[in-house]
């Protein structure tokens, strides 16, 4: 019996997202030195076929970022949908950064190598400019309030926000290649948010 047309669509689909998380892999090991035949290996798929859905391997990396990139907007919007207070809403989003590394380490490994990239159009040049700004502030602006309620230590909050973010852009250059590894070895959200808390010693 043949394939309905959604089944088509729907396989179609699954091939090109494969490749994607494949050249995510590549890429973040290799950057852009990579071979489309590397990334069909890593996807299990033929040369020819990565080529059918992808011209190049510069195609599958824009494609790539523009799929990882998320609109400033929508991050903020994120944040303050985020309950509990500023020290708790901190946690949260330290908590989720911290196993998207454990998780999906190419995600961030791979942004790493897209922010440095020269050759990046414009626009997503940008996109990923404000999708840092916009992490940025939404943990300023926690930091912020949470100094206000005495739940976090009275520094300057961009210092304290450039700790927290040096800290999570460390693991993803660190981050072993195994979730049980990750787990011995790294700290964890509640490790990187002590740095904020308030040194009661000198009150």
């Amino acid at each position: 019996m043949p394939r309905t047309a959604q089944a088509n669509r729907q396989i179609r689909q699954e091939t090109a997202e494969k490749i994607l998380e494949a050249a995510k892999a590549v890429f973040a090991r290799k950057g852009l030195a990579a071979r489309m035949t590397e990334i069909a290996d890593e996807a299990g798929v033929s040369q020819g076929l990565a080529y059918h859905y992808f011209p190049s391997k510069e195609a599958i990396f824009v494609a790539l970022l523009r799929q990882m990139t998320v609109p400033a907007d929508e991050i903020r919007k994120r944040a303050q949908r985020i309950p509990g207070s500023p020290l708790e809403q901190l946690a949260q989003i330290v908590s989720a950064m911290v196993k998207r590394r454990r998780d999906d380490p190419g995600f961030y490994q791979f942004l790493r190598y897209a922010s440095s990239n020269d050759s990046l159009p414009p626009d997503l040049r940008e996109g990923l400019l404000k999708q840092a700004g916009a992490v940025y502030g939404a943990i300023r602006e926690l930091i912020v309030e949470g100094q206000t309620r005495g739940e976090i230590a009275n520094d300057d909050p961009d210092r304290l926000a450039r700790a927290v973010l040096a800290c999570l852009d460390g693991l993803s250059g660190l981050a072993p290649p195994s979730p049980e590894q990750f787990d011995k070895q790294m700290p964890d959200a509640r490790v990187i948010l002590r740095m904020l808390r308030p040194d009661r010693s000198q009150e």
